[in-house]
Protein backbone atom coordinates (compact mmCIF):
# COMPACT_ATOMS: atom_id res chain seq x y z
CA UNK A 1 0.00 0.00 0.00
CA UNK A 2 1.52 3.72 -1.07
CA UNK A 3 2.08 5.77 1.41
CA UNK A 4 -0.75 8.25 0.42
CA UNK A 5 -3.51 5.53 0.63
CA UNK A 6 -2.18 4.70 3.68
CA UNK A 7 -2.60 8.20 5.00
CA UNK A 8 -6.66 8.17 3.29
CA UNK A 9 -7.54 4.95 4.94
CA UNK A 10 -5.97 6.21 8.68
CA UNK A 11 -8.02 9.26 8.25
CA UNK A 12 -11.58 7.54 7.23
CA UNK A 13 -10.85 4.87 10.46
CA UNK A 14 -10.86 8.10 12.34
CA UNK A 15 -13.59 9.85 11.07
CA UNK A 16 -15.41 6.55 11.37
CA UNK A 17 -14.89 6.10 15.28
CA UNK A 18 -15.54 9.87 15.51
CA UNK A 19 -18.58 9.15 14.39
CA UNK A 20 -19.75 6.05 16.22
CA UNK A 21 -18.56 8.11 19.36
CA UNK A 22 -20.62 11.33 18.41
CA UNK A 23 -23.50 8.49 18.18
CA UNK A 24 -23.16 7.02 21.68
CA UNK A 25 -22.45 10.24 23.36
CA UNK A 26 -25.89 12.03 21.69
CA UNK A 27 -28.27 10.96 24.18
CA UNK A 28 -26.14 11.94 27.13
CA UNK A 29 -26.26 15.39 25.61
CA UNK A 30 -29.60 15.70 25.36
CA UNK A 31 -30.36 14.55 28.64
CA UNK A 32 -27.79 16.99 30.07
CA UNK A 33 -29.84 20.04 27.52
CA UNK A 34 -30.60 22.64 30.27
CA UNK A 35 -34.46 22.43 31.01
CA UNK A 36 -36.68 25.54 29.91
CA UNK A 37 -37.09 28.31 32.66
CA UNK A 38 -35.07 30.01 35.30
CA UNK A 39 -34.32 28.80 38.95
CA UNK A 40 -37.27 29.97 41.07
CA UNK A 41 -37.16 31.31 44.05
CA UNK A 42 -39.20 30.13 47.12
CA UNK A 43 -41.64 32.84 47.35
CA UNK A 44 -42.14 31.79 43.51
CA UNK A 45 -43.13 28.24 44.78
CA UNK A 46 -44.90 29.25 47.85
CA UNK A 47 -48.77 27.91 48.16
CA UNK A 48 -48.45 26.18 44.56
CA UNK A 49 -48.69 22.59 43.69
CA UNK A 50 -47.33 20.58 40.43
CA UNK A 51 -48.51 17.34 39.11
CA UNK A 52 -46.12 15.98 36.82
CA UNK A 53 -47.02 15.22 33.13
CA UNK A 54 -43.61 13.32 31.93
CA UNK A 55 -41.31 11.46 33.84
CA UNK A 56 -37.96 10.87 31.98
CA UNK A 57 -35.18 8.01 33.44
CA UNK A 58 -37.76 5.83 35.80
CA UNK A 59 -41.46 4.34 34.85
CA UNK A 60 -44.09 5.56 37.09
CA UNK A 61 -46.48 2.77 38.40
CA UNK A 62 -49.19 2.93 35.85
CA UNK A 63 -51.98 5.34 36.62
CA UNK A 64 -49.86 6.92 39.19
CA UNK A 65 -48.68 10.60 38.88
CA UNK A 66 -45.88 12.70 41.06
CA UNK A 67 -47.62 15.33 43.31
CA UNK A 68 -45.60 18.22 44.38
CA UNK A 69 -47.06 20.47 47.48
CA UNK A 70 -44.95 23.74 48.24
CA UNK A 71 -46.10 25.51 51.43
CA UNK A 72 -44.13 28.58 52.97
CA UNK A 73 -41.05 26.82 54.32
CA UNK A 74 -41.98 22.79 53.28
CA UNK A 75 -42.44 20.52 50.38
CA UNK A 76 -44.96 17.84 50.62
CA UNK A 77 -44.72 15.25 48.07
CA UNK A 78 -47.21 12.06 46.63
CA UNK A 79 -47.14 9.91 44.36
CA UNK A 80 -49.14 7.19 44.98
CA UNK A 81 -48.78 5.45 48.37
CA UNK A 82 -47.32 7.69 51.26
CA UNK A 83 -47.47 11.34 52.04
CA UNK A 84 -43.74 12.62 52.64
CA UNK A 85 -42.95 16.33 53.78
CA UNK A 86 -39.50 18.23 54.62
CA UNK A 87 -38.10 21.69 54.60
CA UNK A 88 -36.53 22.53 51.86
CA UNK A 89 -34.48 25.76 50.23
CA UNK A 90 -33.31 26.73 46.88
CA UNK A 91 -29.17 26.99 46.67
CA UNK A 92 -27.70 28.18 43.45
CA UNK A 93 -30.26 26.64 40.92
CA UNK A 94 -31.14 23.33 43.16
CA UNK A 95 -33.85 22.04 45.14
CA UNK A 96 -32.49 21.47 48.45
CA UNK A 97 -34.46 19.23 50.44
CA UNK A 98 -33.75 17.69 53.81
CA UNK A 99 -34.51 14.28 55.40
CA UNK A 100 -38.43 13.59 54.75
CA UNK A 101 -40.91 12.08 56.78
CA UNK A 102 -43.57 9.96 55.91
CA UNK A 103 -46.71 8.48 56.49
CA UNK A 104 -46.28 4.65 57.39
CA UNK A 105 -49.12 3.29 55.58
CA UNK A 106 -48.73 0.12 53.66
CA UNK A 107 -49.15 -0.18 49.50
CA UNK A 108 -47.65 -2.54 47.04
CA UNK A 109 -44.38 -3.20 46.83
CA UNK A 110 -44.04 -1.63 43.70
CA UNK A 111 -45.99 1.57 45.38
CA UNK A 112 -43.60 1.42 48.03
CA UNK A 113 -40.71 1.33 45.48
CA UNK A 114 -42.15 4.62 43.71
CA UNK A 115 -42.36 6.37 47.10
CA UNK A 116 -38.68 5.51 48.36
CA UNK A 117 -37.09 6.16 44.49
CA UNK A 118 -38.97 9.83 45.16
CA UNK A 119 -37.58 10.52 48.35
CA UNK A 120 -33.87 9.77 47.00
CA UNK A 121 -34.59 11.93 43.79
CA UNK A 122 -35.98 15.19 45.91
CA UNK A 123 -33.11 14.90 48.27
CA UNK A 124 -30.48 14.37 46.04
CA UNK A 125 -29.90 18.27 45.20
CA UNK A 126 -31.92 18.41 41.22
CA UNK A 127 -31.45 21.16 39.32
CA UNK A 128 -34.91 23.23 39.54
CA UNK A 129 -36.02 25.42 36.90
CA UNK A 130 -39.71 27.06 36.92
CA UNK A 131 -41.48 28.46 32.95
CA UNK A 132 -44.64 30.06 33.80
CA UNK A 133 -46.35 26.62 35.47
CA UNK A 134 -44.05 24.46 34.07
CA UNK A 135 -41.73 22.91 37.16
CA UNK A 136 -38.71 21.05 35.86
CA UNK A 137 -36.42 19.15 38.41
CA UNK A 138 -33.39 17.76 36.95
CA UNK A 139 -31.32 15.14 38.22
CA UNK A 140 -28.60 12.76 37.53
CA UNK A 141 -30.34 9.97 35.96
CA UNK A 142 -34.02 11.26 35.59
CA UNK A 143 -36.13 14.61 34.47
CA UNK A 144 -40.04 15.36 36.20
CA UNK A 145 -42.07 18.18 34.16
CA UNK A 146 -44.79 19.25 36.70
CA UNK A 147 -47.35 21.60 35.41
CA UNK A 148 -49.20 23.69 38.09
CA UNK A 149 -52.57 22.65 39.75
CA UNK A 150 -54.76 25.21 40.08
CA UNK A 151 -55.87 26.07 43.41
CA UNK A 152 -59.05 24.95 44.63
CA UNK A 153 -61.73 26.91 46.34
CA UNK A 154 -62.07 27.13 50.55
CA UNK A 155 -65.51 26.92 50.18
CA UNK A 156 -68.07 24.41 48.71
CA UNK A 157 -65.36 21.89 48.19
CA UNK A 158 -65.41 18.73 50.02
CA UNK A 159 -61.68 18.16 51.72
CA UNK A 160 -60.85 14.79 52.10
CA UNK A 161 -58.50 13.90 55.63
CA UNK A 162 -55.32 12.13 53.86
CA UNK A 163 -53.51 13.07 57.32
CA UNK A 164 -52.91 14.43 60.70
CA UNK A 165 -49.93 16.55 62.19
CA UNK A 166 -48.81 15.84 65.88
CA UNK A 167 -45.13 16.30 67.22
CA UNK A 168 -43.79 17.22 63.83
CA UNK A 169 -45.00 14.17 62.32
CA UNK A 170 -47.50 13.61 59.53
CA UNK A 171 -49.26 10.21 60.39
CA UNK A 172 -51.78 8.25 57.75
CA UNK A 173 -55.10 8.09 57.90
CA UNK A 174 -56.66 4.40 58.90
CA UNK A 175 -57.59 2.44 55.48
CA UNK A 176 -61.24 2.07 56.43
CA UNK A 177 -61.51 5.89 57.59
CA UNK A 178 -63.78 9.03 55.79
CA UNK A 179 -62.86 11.61 57.32
CA UNK A 180 -63.49 15.03 55.91
CA UNK A 181 -64.42 18.77 56.02
CA UNK A 182 -67.00 21.00 54.16
CA UNK A 183 -67.33 24.64 54.31
CA UNK A 184 -70.49 26.20 53.48
CA UNK A 185 -72.24 29.71 54.06
CA UNK A 186 -70.30 30.19 57.11
CA UNK A 187 -71.28 26.30 58.35
CA UNK A 188 -68.73 23.05 58.51
CA UNK A 189 -69.96 19.63 57.90
CA UNK A 190 -67.19 17.64 59.26
CA UNK A 191 -66.79 13.73 59.46
CA UNK A 192 -64.39 12.96 62.03
CA UNK A 193 -63.70 9.11 60.64
CA UNK A 194 -66.18 7.79 63.14
CA UNK A 195 -68.93 10.72 64.01
CA UNK A 196 -70.59 13.19 61.93
CA UNK A 197 -71.07 16.89 62.98
CA UNK A 198 -71.43 20.49 62.23
CA UNK A 199 -70.42 24.15 63.19
CA UNK A 200 -70.36 27.70 62.35
CA UNK A 201 -66.97 28.86 61.00
CA UNK A 202 -65.43 32.47 60.38
CA UNK A 203 -63.44 32.87 57.87
CA UNK A 204 -60.21 35.56 56.84
CA UNK A 205 -57.53 35.11 54.52
CA UNK A 206 -55.25 33.28 56.50
CA UNK A 207 -57.61 31.59 59.52
CA UNK A 208 -60.52 29.58 60.13
CA UNK A 209 -62.27 29.81 63.43
CA UNK A 210 -64.87 26.58 64.56
CA UNK A 211 -67.49 26.82 67.15
CA UNK A 212 -67.86 24.43 69.43
CA UNK A 213 -68.84 21.33 67.35
CA UNK A 214 -72.38 19.13 67.42
CA UNK A 215 -71.34 15.64 67.07
CA UNK A 216 -73.39 12.38 67.21
CA UNK A 217 -71.95 10.20 69.55
CA UNK A 218 -71.82 6.47 67.81
CA UNK A 219 -69.03 3.95 69.11
CA UNK A 220 -66.10 3.20 66.51
CA UNK A 221 -62.91 0.98 66.72
CA UNK A 222 -60.33 2.31 68.74
CA UNK A 223 -58.23 3.53 65.08
CA UNK A 224 -61.25 5.35 64.51
CA UNK A 225 -61.26 6.58 67.89
CA UNK A 226 -58.41 7.89 67.58
CA UNK A 227 -58.61 9.79 64.17
CA UNK A 228 -61.60 11.20 65.99
CA UNK A 229 -59.77 12.59 68.93
CA UNK A 230 -57.13 13.91 66.50
CA UNK A 231 -59.45 16.24 63.98
CA UNK A 232 -61.77 17.17 66.71
CA UNK A 233 -58.02 18.99 68.29
CA UNK A 234 -56.90 20.08 65.66
CA UNK A 235 -60.48 21.88 64.48
CA UNK A 236 -60.86 23.66 68.10
CA UNK A 237 -60.98 27.56 67.22
CA UNK A 238 -58.52 29.16 65.57
CA UNK A 239 -56.35 27.62 63.02
CA UNK A 240 -54.18 28.93 59.76
CA UNK A 241 -54.89 27.87 56.41
CA UNK A 242 -53.20 27.38 53.23
CA UNK A 243 -54.18 26.30 49.91
CA UNK A 244 -51.39 24.84 47.53
CA UNK A 245 -53.80 23.40 44.33
CA UNK A 246 -55.99 20.35 45.78
CA UNK A 247 -54.42 20.60 48.54
CA UNK A 248 -55.37 21.62 52.02
CA UNK A 249 -53.21 22.23 55.45
CA UNK A 250 -54.76 23.16 58.55
CA UNK A 251 -52.42 24.34 61.90
CA UNK A 252 -52.23 25.75 65.47
CA UNK A 253 -49.93 25.76 68.21
CA UNK A 254 -46.21 26.36 67.38
CA UNK A 255 -43.05 23.79 67.28
CA UNK A 256 -43.34 20.30 68.84
CA UNK A 257 -46.84 22.02 69.94
CA UNK A 258 -48.43 21.89 66.65
CA UNK A 259 -50.81 19.78 65.29
CA UNK A 260 -52.91 20.35 62.62
CA UNK A 261 -54.65 17.95 59.15
CA UNK A 262 -53.86 17.60 56.18
CA UNK A 263 -56.64 17.29 53.31
CA UNK A 264 -56.96 17.09 49.55
CA UNK A 265 -59.82 18.39 47.39
CA UNK A 266 -62.97 15.58 46.53
CA UNK A 267 -61.94 14.66 42.53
Amino acid sequence: MNKRIAIAVVALSALALAACGSDDDSPAAEDSLPAVGSAPTADDLADRAFESTDVTGYELVADTTIELVFLADSLAARSGCNSMNGGYEIVDGTLEVGTMASTMMACSDELMAQDDWLSKFLTSSPAIALDGDTLTLTGADATLTLAAIQPAELEGTTWILTGTVANEAVSSVPMDAEASLTITDGQAAINTGCNSGSTGVEITETTITFGPIALTKMACPPELTDLESSVLAALDGEVSYEIAGDNLSLRSGEGADEIGLELTAES
